[in-house]
């Protein structure tokens, strides 16, 4: 059951950051709004970790090689993790400015990533450097990305 836990962590944990970074992004570039940051990121931890459960749920069950304890206990830690990791998005939210939250939410949330791409990459025995620039350029390009979609969205549909 240890493999099943630690593929629901890492798979909820790297989604959670992703995934409400760029809602965060987004829609701080299309709308300014701490009601549709705050409610987005409450929104995203509900939706897309129970979201994301029920898809590591039936991909491990697809898999055939797993216990029924085994897929319940990944679909539990993805929940979880994801839940967990999207509502520490909220704590800078609530202490800073908007700006500034978001500031601080992109330097979190890649320190969250590089932590966890260092620890899968010597538990892998990978280089963690190799590891940790390549998820951080894919996190980086989420938040360009994003923040390019918000600030379209915000022109076409003002």
């Amino acid at each position: 059951m240890k493999e099943s836990i630690k593929t629901g962590i890492s798979f909820g944990l790297t989604s959670g950051v992703i995934t409400t970074l760029g809602l965060i992004i987004g829609l701080h570039s299309g709308t300014h709004s701490v009601l549709a940051v705050a409610g987005g990121i409450v929104i995203i931890a509900i939706a897309d970790s129970l979201s994301d459960a029920i898809g590591m749920h039936i991909h491990e069950e697809a898999e055939n090689m797993h216990t029924s304890g085994q897929v319940w206990a990944a679909t539990i830690a993805t929940f979880v993790s994801k839940f967990a990791t999207a509502l520490t998005f909220l704590i800078p939210i609530f202490l800073f400015s908007l700006t500034t939250a978001v500031v601080v939410s992109v330097i979190w949330g890649l320190f969250l990533v590089s932590i966890l791409s260092y620890a899968v990459a010597k538990l892998t025995k990978v280089n963690p450097w190799n590891a940790i620039m390549e998820h951080l350029v894919i996190a980086v390009a989420v938040v360009v990305i994003a923040h390019l979609a918000g600030r379209w969205v915000s022109a076409v549909f003002k």
